[in-house]
């Protein structure tokens, strides 16, 4: 089942992107951002960095970007909704599931996929 939107928007405003990405990876700081090895590909040197004052995190080496929510798509192999719910879970929120039509169900559905 779909998540409601509210609680899409309260895991994005709550969720830390560098306590997310620290649930995987050994980060240091430097200047204004954190740095790690890519998850995603096999370095010597740093290329992933975290931006807490944005809210972000980018890849360098391979182009992958964005938040905490698409972070943990990334890492744990799962859609949108997993995500929110792995998230969710983490800061306590509470999730609000909505009841969808066949259609929309069959939708959800490929674009999970």
């Amino acid at each position: 089942m779909p998540i409601q939107d509210d609680t899409i928007q309260a895991v994005q405003q709550t969720a830390d992107i560098l306590e997310v990405v620290e649930d995987y990876l050994p980060l240091k700081k430097k200047g204004q951002n954190w740095w790690a090895l890519s998850p995603f590909t096999d370095e010597k040197t740093p290329s992933f960095s975290v931006s807490p004052q944005k809210g972000i995190y980018k890849c360098f080496s391979t182009g992958k970007g964005g938040d905490a929510i698409s972070f943990v798509m990334e890492m744990e192999g799962v859609g949108v909704i997993e995500a929110v719910k792995t998230l969710a879970k983490k800061y306590n929120i509470a999730v609000e599931e909505k009841e969808l039509t066949p259609e929309q169900k069959e939708e959800v559905g490929i674009k999970e996929s």
